[in-house]
């Protein structure tokens, strides 16, 4: 769900790789509809809520685990996205996933490289969508470095070429505007650090082709190629009366806003030329989604690199996530919400990096990283959830209550909260003392050897402070010893 275009593609899996066997496009321009309070207008959401049914028409009878639906710019900064969201998903049928701007570049690198040869040399590679613009280093299929910046096609023909007007003072203004942009990430794209640039947005294929099917330079974008292009756009002086060999006529309406970015990019990254693979974010989600199923998911490592990063105690660590998986699934019951799981896992592996600025108030501090820090692999209603879970797994129940949102994740929290409260003297726990978790018609009962709670006063005693926090949010929670 672009800020240009919403794509639909459905592919097949052929022995690693995927093969397309149907694809929909519509022009929606959601971008566009941003107004000057950061909302969508009415016309723009109805546009967009009517695309959501059609593709969901397209999309019926497949298996959820088997569908990814992604949005980028214009609804992670669209104030009234989130009420959009809900009522596109009960049209489309699906969960949609915000994803944040670094997430969105490593997807469209992960789907330009399995276009691409599979040569060593780095590639610096460009996508300018509608509303952003995204910046990446990489060689095969790792990304090393990942920006976005807020450039798009869409927003800056709309803010600098007002009312289709095609100006040089309008030119410089928006190649000037971009270039600043650009300014602030150009130490970390050197010439130095890549040996082939690459496009792989729609306005980067209309440049191609224009420049191609004009003989202004074949098969590839240049820096002059791109200058007779905007000779040629000023000549026309309306964006309603732009005729271009090459130009399809639903890219026009945005080509003067996607040229003069790609100029500044051009200029400000020392580009001399660049070539154009169709392979981009759509793919990138796909392979993604496909490395997920085969046990390449990137979000694992993800967690693994945040426990290095925050020096997080593994032992610890790893003591209460098992515990945490064990409880999780005594209160869920069946059929399990395996996502749901997964999510518990990654939080009780990652609840102690908050550790590493304060240990006063440090699960506030893992859920603060959680909610805010680029996490690959994580889309930003993930990162919520997990943030969420952390959040609740010690303090005050009273201050959770207003935190937790989705119903679903209460016995996460509990999981988690009971897990981390088993193993607060950071040593091996005897699980099998454990003998249940389940619900209740008001709440939860816990099943615990007599044995053991009479050896461990302690935690008992912990335990029954714990049945207050609970009962302060009028949830039930009972000890039984057996």
């Amino acid at each position: 769900m672009g800020s240009n275009s919403f794509r639909l593609q459905i592919s097949r899996v052929v022995d690693d790789q995927l093969y397309t066997l149907d694809s929909l496009k519509e022009t929606v321009r959601l971008g566009g509809g941003l107004q000057e309070d950061k909302s969508l207008d009415e016309e723009t959401l109805a546009r967009a809520l009517g695309c959501m049914a059609r593709f969901g028409e397209r999309l019926r009878g497949l298996d959820p685990k088997q569908v990814r639906v992604v949005g980028t710019n214009t609804l992670r900064v669209a104030k009234n996205a989130p009420a959009f969201i809900v009522e596109a998903e009960r049209l489309l049928g699906f969960p949609i996933e915000i994803i944040a701007g670094r997430e969105e570049a490593r997807l469209i690198y992960l789907g330009a490289a399995h276009t691409l040869p599979a040569t060593k040399e780095r590639r610096l590679v460009v996508d300018i969508g509608g509303g952003s613009t995204e910046f990446i280093i990489g060689s095969q299929y790792k990304a090393h470095v990942t920006e976005s910046l807020p450039l798009g096609c869409v927003t800056f023909s709309k803010r600098f070429f007002t009312d289709g007007k095609i100006t040089k003072s309008a030119f410089r203004d928006a190649e000037l505007a971009a270039r600043n942009e650009i300014q602030r990430i150009a130490h970390q794209y050197p010439v130095s650090e890549w040996q082939l640039a690459v496009g792989t947005s729609g306005t980067a294929r209309s440049l191609r082709d224009i420049m191609e099917i004009n003989d202004w330079f074949g098969g590839e974008i240049t820096l002059a190629g791109m200058k007779r292009l905007r000779e040629a756009l000023l000549r026309c002086g309306d964006i309603r009366n732009i005729a271009i060999n090459g130009l399809k006529s639903d890219r026009a309406p945005v080509l003067p806003g996607g040229l003069a970015i790609m100029i500044a990019v051009f200029e400000a990254l020392a580009v001399e030329r660049m070539i154009v693979t169709d392979g981009a974010l759509r793919d990138g989600v796909l392979y993604d989604l496909l490395g997920r199923q085969r046990e390449k998911d990137m979000r694992d490592s993800t967690i693994t690199q945040f426990k290095r990063r925050y020096h997080v105690d593994t032992a610890q660590a790893e003591r209460v996530t098992q515990l945490a998986e064990r409880l999780y699934r005594m209160v869920a019951g069946e059929p399990l919400d395996e996502d749901m799981l997964k999510r518990v896992v990654w939080a009780a592996r990652v609840h102690e990096i908050g550790l590493s600025i304060a240990h006063t108030a440090y699960h506030k501090h893992s859920a603060y990283i959680l909610n805010n820090a680029d996490m690959p692999g994580f889309s930003r209603r993930e990162q919520s959830a997990l943030a969420t879970i952390v959040l609740g797994h010690r303090g005050d129940m009273g201050k959770m209550l207003r935190e937790v949102s989705d119903e679903t994740l209460w016995p996460a929290v509990l999981a988690l909260r009971l897990a981390a409260l088993f193993c607060r003297s950071r040593n091996p726990v005897e699980v099998d003392a454990i003998h249940g978790l389940r619900r209740t018609m008001n709440g939860y009962a816990l099943t615990v050897g007599k044995s053991w709670l009479a050896a461990n006063p302690l935690t008992t005693a912990a335990f029954k402070q714990e049945i207050g926090q609970w009962r302060d949010i009028g949830v039930a929670l009972e000890l039984r010893g057996d």
